[in-house]
């Protein structure tokens, strides 16, 4: 068994009226990839905050995000999907842009891979446990 490489990832918890930004993967179903928030790796030289601020951008399509607060830090052992441990800067950010309930946006990658298409939609707070792989961890703490 090999050893398990711990990578660096930023997540975004989007938050307005009592409600968490989330979205899907179109080209998955639900049982495969589940609901996720913004969220990826921290690029070499990136800021955790950076990063967040990045994801929530490329992901969502939208532009208008301010970083609230830093809620923490914590490690989810993502395998067997990949043999990794991923150490995750969690945020919780202000969007000022209005929006649509659901709209569809996609992720680009700067052209070297095929587009990443996502459903964006909100869902309340509590109920937001639903995410998947362990990306609810911290949202105890957006009431502290």
């Amino acid at each position: 068994m090999s050893e398990k490489r711990t990578k660096e990832k930023a997540l975004a918890y989007v938050v307005r009226d009592g409600r968490l930004l989330v979205f899907r993967h179109t080209d998955y179903s639900y049982e495969e990839v589940g609901i996720q928030v913004p969220a990826g790796s921290i690029r070499p030289g990136e800021t955790p905050e950076d990063a967040a601020l990045r994801e929530a951008r490329e992901e969502t399509g939208l532009s208008d995000f301010k970083i609230v607060r830093k809620l923490g830090e914590t490690e989810y052992d993502i395998s067997p999907y990949r043999s990794e441990i991923q150490h995750r800067h969690v945020f919780h950010l202000e969007l000022t842009q209005p929006t649509p309930e659901r709209w569809m946006s996609q992720e680009d990658h700067d052209g070297e891979q095929e587009p990443t298409r996502f459903e964006c939609f909100w869902i309340r707070l509590e109920v937001a446990h639903v995410l998947q792989s362990g990306q609810g961890a911290l949202l105890g703490r957006l009431g502290d």
